[in-house]
């Protein structure tokens, strides 16, 4: 019998294939994103008898699914107030959380909005899955700031989904807690879903406000968190979601079961441990962001002819505009 099935195509990943080519090999590299990062045995040092204990007995067999217990327990308690362990979930990455949610979750009558620029699977998956997008720009002439009257705009009688990344990469833009309040208002009313790539979170100058994760705010959010970017520890390969509904992480647990199918033992070890010391590194982290942002400002202000930025409030990127003559 012929098969007369949708074929599904994933688009090229330009910056991923872009880092394949040069990353490992510029020898000036300007467009890291992710923090400072850390070796092994820093990390081990910081743990107390019990964390070393776990670590010198660990036997590198298969883990569970969902992440160890207390290191679901260890992300719930340290960055999501109100949540329990069952409420997240464990990834190897950020990049596999958010292919197991909307592998899982998007069909084809759905219609997402994305907020741009955006890593690429936020929206590239969505698509592979068949739903329709619409993309909302982040306008320089606005701070970079989210727009909620062009969020009301683009919302559709069928629309499921909006996604977003703040601290945003690549300006840095970070959303007020008021600006969260109000948007998840406005989802609310038409029974939207929330994901809120929040890798960067904690991550910025130190006078930065921050709003609290959206799935500790809103039921239908799906807050995305990982080691890599504002911990600085990219190698381990761990990130989560976190969300108030419980099966909906079912689902998108089964998905997981046709990619990574469990995280690396190890690298669950010594997440607890980050994590557990979370002030001293994301303070660490900050202190050479702090000292990183003074040397640009000074550089951005000695060349303002040719360059300029919107200053940015989190993460550790920032969008430069050259405005010399070259291409």
């Amino acid at each position: 019998m012929e098969n007369r099935g949708i074929t599904m195509k994933l688009n090229k990943f330009k910056l991923e294939d872009y880092l394949c080519d040069y990353e490992f090999k510029a020898p000036y590299l300007l467009c890291c994103s992710d923090a400072e990062s850390w070796s092994m045995n820093e990390i081990l040092e910081m743990a107390n008898s019990e964390e070393r204990a776990l670590w010198d007995k660990l036997r590198l067999g298969y883990t569970e699914v969902k992440g160890l217990p207390a290191l679901r327990g260890q992300i719930a308690m340290t960055l999501y107030e109100g949540l329990e362990l069952e409420q997240v979930s464990c990834f190897a990455g950020a990049e596999e959380a958010i292919f197991c949610t909307f592998f899982a979750l998007c069909e084809p009558e759905d219609h997402a909005i994305v907020l741009t620029p955006s890593y690429q699977s936020l929206f590239e998956i969505p698509k592979l899955k068949g739903s329709s997008i619409t993309t909302i720009e982040l306008k320089e002439e606005r701070g970079w700031k989210i727009d909620l009257d062009e969020v009301k705009k683009a919302i559709r009688p069928n629309t499921k989904w909006f996604i977003m990344n703040f601290p945003h990469n690549p300006t840095g833009q970070v959303i007020s807690p008021e600006e969260l309040k109000g948007l998840i208002k406005l989802l609310d009313q038409h029974g939207i879903w929330l994901f809120s790539d929040e890798v960067y979170r904690l991550l910025g100058p130190k006078e930065t406000i921050w709003a609290k994760p959206a799935a500790c705010l809103y039921p239908k959010a799906i807050s995305l968190g990982v080691m890599s970017k504002a911990y600085g520890m990219a190698g381990l390969r761990i990130g989560w979601i976190a969300c108030q509904d419980k099966k909906v992480l079912k689902n998108i647990e089964y998905v997981k079961h046709y990619t990574s199918i469990c995280n690396s033992a190890s690298s669950e070890i010594l997440s607890i441990i980050a994590l557990r010391n979370q002030k001293a590194i994301v303070g660490r982290n900050n202190a050479i962001l702090a000292e990183n942002l003074r040397l640009l400002d000074s550089f951005i202000d000695e060349y303002s002819e040719l360059f300029s930025w919107v200053r940015p409030q989190g993460g550790c990127v920032g969008f430069v505009k050259y405005k010399g003559p070259e291409p």
